[in-house]
């Protein structure tokens, strides 16, 4: 009962904060009042403007926005686990994007937590065995965001993908929590192989832009994957690999790089 109930809070913090950081930009710029009211000062609820933003970002010819807001809101309300995941979610947009000013920002702009957010609604209907509708949200996500996660995928909380852009995650693939991962990112298959063929990345982990990790790989806890890497490999918990084929360079210096965000090895430590 005190998680659910500290999880209420989180979401009505949230909610909260969109409102007052909504009605600043307001007066601030009276020219963006309209997008601001129907967005966000308009709704009832944190939900109601996720399921808003979701409903008309992504396109599909056979469903309309009004359909898909039912069908988030609706899905909201029978797993609400998911609107605490999504608010854990934007405020990790916040803590580690050094472009992002607010929370408003990420919720009416960022593709990477719009996708996210939606990769959560239909990896639910996909686990409800509604797995045609969840494909055809997947689908209409992957144009629109240019992010293509399988709905079978499983991905924590406290997700940051940064720009986003061709982000493609495999259908066996296991993301921890507090992952950042950025654009251009690969979590695939080496083949034509079937089964448990996608990579496990852990709690902390971060995953350099155009990063490519294939086949059932695991990468630790709190390690550190540079730009561009090709990883075949396991990589141990809190090591830091680049290369291609990516080999062990040092280690972080953090015990959470994904919060961290510095993308370079200047800062790693020298292998011991």
């Amino acid at each position: 009962m005190a998680l659910a109930i500290e999880k209420e809070k989180l979401i009505q913090k949230a909610w909260e904060q969109l409102r007052r950081e909504a009605q600043l930009l307001i007066d601030e710029d009276p020219w963006v009042q309209p997008v601001l009211y129907e967005k966000i000062l308009n709704r009832s609820s944190f939900p109601d403007a996720l399921a808003n933003v979701l409903s008309t970002q992504i396109h599909d010819p056979a469903m309309s926005g009004g359909m898909l807001h039912d069908l988030i809101l609706r899905t909201y309300a029978k797993s609400p686990s998911l609107v605490y995941q999504s608010a854990v979610d934007l405020y990790a947009t916040l803590e580690r994007d050094p472009a992002c000013n607010d929370l408003v920002e990420p919720l009416l702009f960022y593709k990477g937590f719009q996708s996210v957010q939606t990769y959560r609604v239909y990896h639910t209907l996909w686990k409800r065995k509604r797995t045609f509708l969840a494909k055809m949200l997947q689908s209409a996500c992957s144009r629109s965001y240019e992010v293509d996660i399988h709905p079978a995928a499983e991905i924590g909380m406290g997700i940051l993908i940064d720009h986003a852009t061709n982000i493609v995650i495999g259908e066996t693939a296991k993301v921890g929590n507090f992952v950042s991962i950025l654009h251009g990112v690969t979590l695939g298959g080496t083949g034509k192989e079937s089964g448990d063929r996608h990579p496990k990345i852990g709690d902390g982990v971060m995953l350099g832009a155009h990063a490519q990790l294939l086949g059932n790989i695991r990468v630790g806890r709190g390690a550190k994957v540079g730009a561009g890497a090709v990883v075949l490999q396991d990589v141990p918990p809190h090591t830091t690999y680049a290369g291609v084929p990516a080999v062990k360079v040092g280690k972080p210096s953090c015990d959470m790089p994904a919060l961290e965000m510095t993308q370079d090895f200047l800062s790693d430590k020298d292998l011991d």
